[in-house]
């Protein structure tokens, strides 16, 4: 057992260094303040997300950019509250915006890929930018992406999340930002290292003609989630050109998940689409993450009752801990979210046991979002 973990953790040290390598070779991007010239169809699918919507609508009409070059897909998904009035509000009230509110045309196994391909179907421009509708963009977000895509050609380009501030000192909170600053930090450095396997979707840019090049959700339309991860590996196995925009004016902000249920449900469907990752890089990570992190557990439950010895299980928990930390001190750092950093010490004694559960829970249960159950 004990040379078993030593050998992960030899193997998790190489990758987690090759992130923070990859995460200094991604460049820093700045707006020059270039004329505007791409024209962009942002499409944000909705469901049930009347507490959400006003936010994300304001920070849309807040946008620097001319409104004659955007145009807001809003597409309702089956939405069982009053979301689809406040859009249609929305609309009324700002008629110098180009805002069309569709209905999910369902054909699959995914809602959210259907609703995606609704709005393609219907839009008007070349570049497709998509959102969630519980986040709110920054105000120079399509400027950003505009000047990114004209100084790099980028077929597909990744944008930053991080978390909407609240005066909330809930632990739950930190922990998750903390996870997924790691998980970002992690997409963002395989960038660099032209390995590239993970985006969001809460912040994704790409060219329509090659979406329908790549045959867009094909092949993953029956997997709920994944209208990133699997957009990614197709547009990296077609040799598209592809990018991630590292720059704080491009950073697209989400709210913290309520309480851990709701924590647990997000994490299953994440895990859900791993076992069809078709990069090869994807797979040895989800593989070496996993196993370092079920054998730290396993282990220290061994150490605890005499089966292992503790200096060990020591060793290589320290290798994972500096390691992580230096990862996600890149992130925290460039984005200036050092404040959180105060939690990492018994976030990262949680985080192996959190880890291992999702994994196990994943292999026999499905998840609830957005009050849709998705067996396995």
């Amino acid at each position: 057992m004990t040379t078993i973990l030593i050998l992960i953790s030899v193997i998790y040290l190489i990758l987690i260094w090759y992130f923070i390598l990859g995460w200094n070779k991604v460049s820093v991007f700045k707006i020059k303040q270039i004329p505007p010239q791409i024209q962009f169809s942002v499409i944000i699918p909705f469901r049930n997300e009347s507490e959400n919507l006003p936010a994300l609508l304001y920070s849309l009409s807040a946008l620097k950019y001319p409104t004659e070059l955007f145009e807001i897909l809003l597409v309702n998904d089956d939405s069982e509250d009053n979301s689809k009035a406040i859009c249609q509000d929305f609309q009324l009230k700002h008629p110098e915006l180009q805002i069309r509110i569709l209905d999910n045309n369902r054909a699959s196994n995914s809602p959210k890929k259907d609703a995606i391909l609704t709005a393609i179907n219907n839009s008007k421009y070349e570049h497709i930018i998509t959102t969630d509708a519980d986040c709110e963009v920054p105000l120079y977000w399509l400027q950003v992406f505009n000047e990114k895509i004209v100084a790099s050609d980028a077929k597909l380009i990744a944008g930053p999340v991080g978390f909407i501030e609240s005066n909330s000192v809930s632990l739950l909170a930190k922990f998750e930002e903390l996870d997924f600053m790691s998980l970002q930090a992690a997409g963002a450095g395989a960038f660099g290292i032209e390995n590239p396997f993970m985006c969001n979707g809460a912040n994704l840019c790409y060219n329509k003609n090659a979406f329908l090049e790549a045959k867009g959700f094909d092949g993953n339309d029956h997997i709920s989630s994944g209208d990133d991860v699997f957009l990614l590996q197709k547009f990296k196995e077609k040799n598209f050109p592809i990018a991630y925009l590292k720059s704080h004016e491009a950073e697209v902000l989400t709210p913290h998940q309520p309480n851990f249920s709701s924590l647990v449900s997000q994490r299953l469907r994440w895990a859900a689409k791993s076992s069809a990752y078709t990069s090869n890089f994807a797979k040895l990570t989800g593989i070496t993450v996993l196993l370092m992190n079920f054998c730290l557990s396993i282990g220290i439950l061994f150490s605890i009752t005499g089966l292992l010895s503790y200096r060990a299980i020591l060793l290589c928990f320290l290798i994972k801990f500096y390691m992580d930390l230096i990862l996600i001190f890149k992130w925290s750092n460039f984005f200036q979210k050092n404040d959180v950093l105060k939690h990492y010490i018994w976030c990262s004694i949680i985080y192996p046991f959190f880890t291992s559960y999702i994994a196990i829970m994943s292999l026999f249960s499905g998840f609830e979002w957005k009050g849709r159950v998705f067996k396995k």
